[in-house]
């Protein structure tokens, strides 16, 4: 009897940590108000704050048309994120700043979170993605 008992409870934890698996969703993310279609955008969705603007949990390359972009990251787990990109205007695949620092080519993050005296922080560019999602982000 024990053992029956304990293979039908083996098997309901089968089944149920079967049942679950991680939601996945998709994620859009509009940027809007560029200053030109010259260049690429660099886009990265950031799921710590300790990654935030350092490395992507996802990350993509998208080209420019009539001032916008439109990218669409799919299968991404529920959960908190930031979005951040910046306009490689000149396609060198970095952000280009000034002798101080300040950046010269357009950036944004989700929420339209800004920095000040710095970049922009996590907590102000996070979002819930607990379900497929579009954002918008204007310069």
């Amino acid at each position: 009897m024990k053992k029956i008992i304990l293979t039908i409870a083996i098997l309901f934890t089968g089944i149920s940590s079967s049942n679950a698996q991680q939601e996945m969703f998709n994620l859009t993310v509009n940027v809007a108000g560029l200053d030109s279609d010259n260049g690429i955008i660099l886009i990265g969705i950031y799921n710590t704050k300790e990654s935030f603007l350092k490395k992507p949990l996802k990350s993509d390359i998208i080209k420019i048309m009539d001032k916008k972009a439109i990218v669409t990251f799919k299968n991404i787990p529920k959960g908190e994120y930031a979005v951040s990109f910046v306009h490689d205007e000149n396609d060198n695949k970095k952000m280009d700043t000034n002798f101080f620092g300040i950046p010269k080519e357009d950036y944004g993050c989700s929420n339209n979170a800004r920095g000040f005296m710095g970049p922009p922080k996590y907590e102000d560019a996070k979002f819930q993605l607990i379900e497929n999602k579009t954002i918008d982000i204007k310069i």
